[in-house]
């Protein structure tokens, strides 16, 4: 019987790939799996069905890579994922699925039927960060391709498929029914959308979750780090800085709270049980530099492993906004009083799946199995509204080496590409159970 080979990469080259990977997604541990899940996973890789299904990803790496440089060349900017999400769906009928869909918020579904004992989902991310006129035109040095949004999430997408096509190609059949989806709005201000429409109130169980999200065939994310950001605007009546002097002035109140707030989160994270963080990524506002603004705004990201603590900074950036406002209306000498106004952006839920949870130990198992690291983490994915719902739910990489993300000189190397295809495989096929075939 063939066996996979896990091949790893070069030392020089992991090292760094894998600072990285921690630094991105917060590496909360070294967790070797059970005896018992390892044991069971071991005998699933074994099986001639996945074994056919490895040597078809290997074997049909070249559609892999052609369908990554395809996808990755249609733009995908936030809320715009529709041109992306139609062929994402003909790739799924093409591919072979029972049905496909998108449903309201945009997201891209394929069902492929099993024997009905509850339905999982299997995803990627459609959308990138890049706003509208990005040029995603693929290039070329060597062994790497340089294009924006290549890694995340395009190989992602491309992996659902790959393990979609292996599937069909050993006809691999499972006890449950799979969702292979491409899911909109995980990136920046589309807030998880797409997956918090998945799992809304109301809508139907899933027993599972798995994001293909990132790069390489080590770690799987149980964890999700929780977010909440704010758009804050200081607004008055704005006038001429000689003329008007006196009127209350928005960016002398937004300079007042950001103050106050960087004094007191500090004080609050130096001090906190559980890892939690602030920023002020952006700020705006003004017309001139001899005219009062009538508009000042700023944009605030504040994360938290505890919901807890999410809950208290939240409360700190609150009074500090209103402390700004307060002093700024205080110290003006003429005109009507500044007004605030503080609009959520972001609000990502956080959670935990046990490490000791079956389904971790199984991706743990299949990791160690395919020659990754077993590393637990904890980052801000599509998984995060599942986990905070109990529901198990991971997020793994899609295979192959990579780097820069979130920039133009986002760059993918199909190195030991197809290893991170059949750890996802194996990890889907393990929690969805394989039928045996008479």
């Amino acid at each position: 019987m063939s066996r996979p080979v896990a091949r790893l990469l070069t030392p020089s080259l992991t090292a760094p790939l894998l600072l990285v990977a921690a630094l991105l997604s917060g590496v909360t541990s070294l967790a070797p799996a059970q005896d018992d899940a390892a044991a069971e996973v071991r005998a699933l890789m074994e099986h001639p069905s996945i074994q056919a299904a490895f040597r078809h990803i290997e074997e049909n790496d070249p559609w892999t890579i052609a369908t990554l440089r395809e996808l990755t060349q249609i733009p995908a900017p936030p809320f715009m994922e529709e041109v992306r999400g139609q062929r994402f769906l003909e790739l799924l009928l093409e591919s072979g699925v029972d049905s496909a869909w998108a449903d309201e918020e945009g997201n891209v579904i394929g069902l492929r039927r099993g024997g009905g004992s509850g339905t999982m989902i299997f995803s990627g991310h459609l959308d990138t960060v890049f706003p509208e006129g990005t040029d995603v035109t693929i290039r070329e040095n060597g062994d790497t391709l340089f294009a924006p949004g290549i890694a995340d999430d395009t190989r992602g997408l491309v992996a659902v498929l790959a393990v979609l096509r292996a599937m069909n190609t050993a006809d691999i059949q499972t006890d449950q029914d799979i969702w292979f989806v491409g899911t909109v709005g995980e990136e920046g201000t589309g807030d998880l959308r797409g997956v918090k429409h998945l799992f809304r109130e109301g809508s139907q169980d899933f027993s599972a979750f798995i994001s293909i999200d990132g790069l390489g065939h080590s770690g799987v994310t149980n964890a999700g780090l929780g977010s909440h950001r704010y758009r804050v605007a200081f607004k008055g009546p704005g006038g001429h800085s000689w003329g008007a002097f006196g009127l209350g002035n928005p960016i002398h109140a937004l300079g007042r709270a950001v103050s106050h707030f960087d004094a007191e989160a500090k004080r609050y994270t130096d001090n906190a049980a559980q890892r939690t963080s602030y920023n002020v990524g952006t700020v705006g506002g003004g017309t001139s530099v001899n005219s009062i603004p009538f508009e000042a705004w700023m944009e605030i990201d504040m994360r938290s492993e505890s919901p807890e603590a999410l809950l208290e900074i939240d409360a700190v950036f609150q009074a500090a906004m209103r402390r700004g406002l307060e002093e700024a209306n205080a110290v003006r000498a003429r005109g009507e009083e500044l007004t605030l106004e503080v609009t959520m952006i972001g609000n990502r839920p956080s959670g935990e799946i046990p490490e000791d949870h079956p389904f971790i130990q199984r991706a743990l198992a299949a990791t160690e199995l395919m020659g990754g690291v077993t590393s637990l983490r904890r980052s801000s994915t599509d998984s995060n509204t599942p986990i905070s719902l109990g529901i198990p739910s991971i997020t793994i990489g899609g295979g192959g080496a990579g780097g820069n993300s979130h920039s133009l000189a986002e760059f993918f190397m199909n190195h030991n590409g197809p290893v991170g295809i059949q750890r996802a495989l194996l990890i889907l096929v393990s929690q969805a159970g394989m039928v045996p075939v008479m």
